[in-house]
C-alpha cells in the first residue's frame, strides 16, 4: 500500500524510530517559531545548553501576545529576545508585524518542511503542507540546539472533504463541523491529514484556519497536501521558490477516515464553554450579542478581512454591540488600508486593534459581566476572555460581522448574495519588520531586565514520593485553568516565583500558598487534564511550587510532555473508577519508585495512605522519558548526556 502525505514528510524526517502507532520516533526539525509568552524562558534555557547558534535552517522569534506595556516588564523581555535572536542566529519579528502564525504562513512556511512551535497553534502552517508541531518552549529550544524531537508515532485520519462550500459558508465551518464529530479529544494522539476533492476549493489561508483550529481537536498537527493552490498563495506571497508539490499516494492507508460533504454544511458557532459543543448559527437567533471580537491566528488574514469590509460597507454596528478588529499582521492591516476596506470597517463603528493576539490571549477587551461575545477565536474556555462569567461563542467572521451589525446571533445568508472576495495575485512585501541576526553576534550584548530571574531547575527524583493530593478538579482542565494568562499574568513569564502565584488561580486561589507549606504534592485530574495552549508555565510553576506528580484519567499530548521536561510525573489511572475514590488531602506515597521506573514496569501502584489501599496507575514513559524523569527534567538530562553543566545565567 502507498503512504499518506504525513507518513511520507515524518519518512523524509525520521532519525530514529518506526513509524508504528504508539511508538516513540525522533525527528528532525527544520524550522522553529516562539512568541513573548513562552519565548523568554525558551531562550533562556536555550542558553544553558551552552550553544553558541542555532542549528535549525530557521528560527524566528515573535512578538505579539505582551504588546499591551502597563509596566517596564514587557518591554524589557521584548529587548531581551531581540538580542538573544541577533547574538543566537534567529529571525526577530518585531512588535506591529503581526501573530507568529499569519506571518509564518506569509514568510516562512515551506511545504514538506517541519516546523516546531512554542504555541499550540503552530499547525496552521500546515496548510501549505507543512508538518507543524506545537510543543513546549524547553522542546523547541532543543530542537534550536539540534536536538530532535521524540513523539510517540501518531495514528492518521483522514478527514475527507468531498464537494463545494456553498454561499455563506467558510473553512471555520468545517473545522467546527470536524469538532462537532470527534470532539476535544477526539484528535489526541493523531495526525489529521485533510483529501478528497473538496480540498481543491479551498485556498492557503482557508485551510491554514482548518489545520490551526485543529489544536483543539488535541491532535498532534494537521495538515493539507501542497498543491496548485499552495503554488498560487507562495508565489503571491514572492516564495514560488518554496513550493514542491505533495500529496498522499492514490492507494494511501489510514488508521481512520472522517467523511464531511461541503455541499450540506451550514453557517456554524460553537457554543459556551467549549470549541466542540457546536450548534447551526440559524438555531441561535434569539441571542444578543454584546461584544463581537474578530481576528486571532484562526481568522485575521486577508481573505477574512475583506469579507468583513464587505458586509460592514455602508451598515453600522448596533447601537447595543462593541466591534473589534486585529487584522493578523502589517501585510493585511496595510493592505486593507491602502485599498479602503480599513474606511469601510471603521465607518462602520469597528474599533481597529494592533496586529497581535489580544483579546483571545486575555489581553485586553474583556466583556462586561455575564456578557455575550461572538469571536472568531479558536477558543472559547471559561474564564480566557478576561471575564470569569461571560458566554463566549465561536464563528466564522462572515457569521461575527453580520451578528454585529443586528446585535444577535444571526446567520449571514440573511444578506442575500454573498461578498465576492477575490484573493490578490501579489501582496504587499514589507519586511522591515523582520529583523534578520547579527553579523557579528560576539558583539552582541544580551540585555536583562529585573524581571528575569534565574532559570528553576528540578532537583533528580528521589528513591520514593509522598505528598498530599493538593488540588482533585475535574474533566478537560485546560491550562488556562493551571496557569491564567492576561494582562495581569503574562509580564510575569520570565519570573517564575512571581508567576507561580498564580497557579490555578481560578479554580483554588489558596493552591499556591498550601502547595509551600505542605511542601509540594499531588494534583488529580479527570479526562483530558491540560488541553490548550502549550505554554510549558503550566507545568513550570507547579514544579516550582513542589508539585510531584500529576493523576489523571487521560492526559492532553503538549502538557503531559511538559510535566516530564520539568520532571513532574505523569500518571493515568489504570481503573477510571478509582478517581472518585480520592478526596483533596488524601496522602500519597509512591514507595521504590526509581527501581520501579527502571524496571520498565509500565503500572506503578500508589499508596493511598488516608484511605488504606492501593491505586494502579499507569506512566507510560518510554525509556528516554524514564532517564529525563530520574534526571529531574530534560535539562538535567541533556546535562547528563553532555557531561557538562546546566545553569540558569539569568540574574536577579
Amino acid at each position: 500500500m502507498g503512504l499518506n502525505l504525513t507518513k511520507k514528510i515524518l519518512q523524509e524526517h525520521l532519525i530514529s524510530g518506526e513509524m508504528t502507532p504508539g511508538k516513540e520516533i525522533a525527528i528532525r526539525i527544520d524550522q522553529t517559531l516562539t512568541q513573548d509568552a513562552t519565548g523568554t524562558m525558551a531562550y533562556l534555557q536555550f542558553e544553558a545548553m551552552g550553544v553558541p547558534k542555532v542549528r535549525t535552517k530557521l528560527s524566528v522569534s515573535y512578538i505579539d501576545h505582551n504588546t499591551l506595556q502597563t509596566g517596564f516588564e514587557n518591554a524589557d523581555d521584548h529587548r531581551f529576545l531581540q538580542t538573544m535572536a541577533a547574538k543566537y542566529g534567529v529571525y526577530f519579528s518585531r512588535p506591529g508585524n503581526g501573530i507568529c502564525h499569519q506571518v509564518h504562513l506569509e514568510r516562512f512556511a515551506v511545504p514538506g518542511l517541519t516546523l516546531l512551535g512554542s504555541d499550540s497553534h503552530t499547525p496552521t502552517a500546515g496548510g501549505v503542507g507543512m508538518i507543524a508541531i506545537g510543543a513546549g518552549g524547553l522542546d523547541v529550544a532543543a530542537a534550536m540546539a539540534g536536538q530532535p524531537f521524540y513523539t510517540r508515532m501518531p495514528r492518521v485520519a483522514l478527514v475527507k472533504l468531498t464537494g463545494r462550500l456553498q454561499p455563506w459558508v467558510t473553512a471555520k465551518d468545517i473545522i467546527l463541523e470536524v469538532l462537532r464529530i470527534l470532539t476535544v479529544k477526539g484528535g489526541v494522539g493523531k495526525i489529521i491529514e485533510y483529501g478528497g476533492d473538496g480540498t481543491a476549493t479551498l485556498s492557503a489561508p482557508e485551510r491554514a484556519t482548518i489545520t490551526n483550529m485543529g489544536a483543539e481537536l488535541g491532535a498532534t498537527t494537521s495538515v493539507f497536501p501542497s498543491d496548485e493552490n499552495t503554488r498560487s498563495y507562495l508565489q503571491a506571497e514572492g516564495r514560488e521558490n518554496a513550493w514542491t508539490p505533495l500529496a498522499a499516494d492514490p492507494d494511501a492507508e489510514y488508521d481512520e477516515v472522517v467523511e464531511i460533504d461541503l455541499d450540506k454544511l451550514e453557517p456554524l458557532i460553537a457554543q459556551p464553554h467549549s470549541p466542540d459543543n457546536v450548534a447551526r448559527v440559524k438555531d441561535l437567533e434569539d441571542v444578543n450579542v454584546d461584544q463581537v471580537a474578530i481576528g486571532s491566528c484562526t481568522n485575521s488574514s486577508y481573505r477574512d478581512l475583506m469579507a468583513v469590509a464587505g458586509i460592514l460597507r455602508g451598515r453600522s454596528v448596533h447601537p447595543d454591540t462593541s466591534l473589534v478588529i486585529s487584522p493578523g499582521s502589517k501585510q493585511v492591516l496595510e493592505m486593507v488600508a491602502r485599498n479602503g476596506a480599513l474606511v469601510d470597517m471603521i465607518a462602520a463603528g469597528a474599533r481597529i486593534l494592533e496586529s497581535t493576539c489580544g483579546p483571545c490571549i486575555g489581553m485586553g477587551q474583556a466583556p462586561r459581566s455575564e456578557g455575550v461575545s461572538v469571536r472568531t477565536f479558536n477558543r472559547n474556555f471559561p474564564g480566557r476572555s478576561g471575564t470569569a462569567n461571560a458566554k463566549v461563542y465561536l464563528s466564522s467572521p462572515e457569521v461575527a460581522a453580520v451578528t454585529a451589525i443586528y446585535g444577535k446571533i444571526t446567520d449571514p445568508r440573511v444578506l442575500g448574495d454573498p461578498i465576492a472576495i477575490e484573493l490578490p495575485h501579489e501582496y504587499l512585501i514589507d519586511d522591515k519588520l523582520i529583523v534578520p541576526p547579527s553579523p557579528e553576534p560576539e558583539n552582541v550584548d544580551i540585555y536583562r531586565g529585573p524581571n528575569i530571574k534565574p532559570l528553576p531547575i528540578n532537583e533528580p527524583m528521589p528513591d520514593s514520593l509522598s505528598g498530599k493530593v493538593l488540588l482533585k478538579v475535574g474533566d478537560n482542565i485546560t491550562t488556562d485553568h493551571i496557569m491564567p494568562a492576561g494582562a495581569k499574568v503574562l509580564p510575569l513569564r520570565s519570573n517564575i516565583p512571581a508567576i507561580s502565584e498564580h497557579v490555578f488561580e481560578g479554580v483554588d486561589a489558596t493552591f499556591p500558598s498550601r502547595a509551600k507549606a505542605a511542601g509540594g504534592g499531588f494534583v488529580v485530574g479527570g479526562e483530558n487534564y491540560g488541553q490548550g495552549s502549550s505554554r510549558e508555565h503550566a507545568a513550570l510553576a507547579p514544579m516550582y511550587l513542589g508539585v510531584k506528580g500529576v493523576v489523571v484519567k487521560s492526559f492532553a499530548r503538549i502538557h503531559r510532555e511538559n510535566l516530564i521536561n520539568f520532571g513532574i510525573l505523569p500518571l493515568t489511572l489504570v481503573n477510571p473508577d478509582d478517581y472518585e475514590e480520592i478526596d483533596q488531602n488524601d496522602e500519597f506515597q509512591m514507595p521504590d519508585l526509581r527501581n520501579v521506573l527502571m524496571s520498565r514496569q509500565p503500572v506503578l501502584k500508589i499508596v493511598d495512605k488516608t484511605k488504606g489501599v492501593e491505586i494502579e496507575a499507569r506512566h507510560d514513559l518510554t525509556e528516554r522519558q524514564v532517564e529525563i524523569m530520574l534526571a529531574g527534567g530534560m535539562l538535567n538530562y541533556i546535562k547528563l548526556k553532555s557531561g557538562g553543566r546546566v545553569e540558569s545565567r539569568a540574574e536577579v
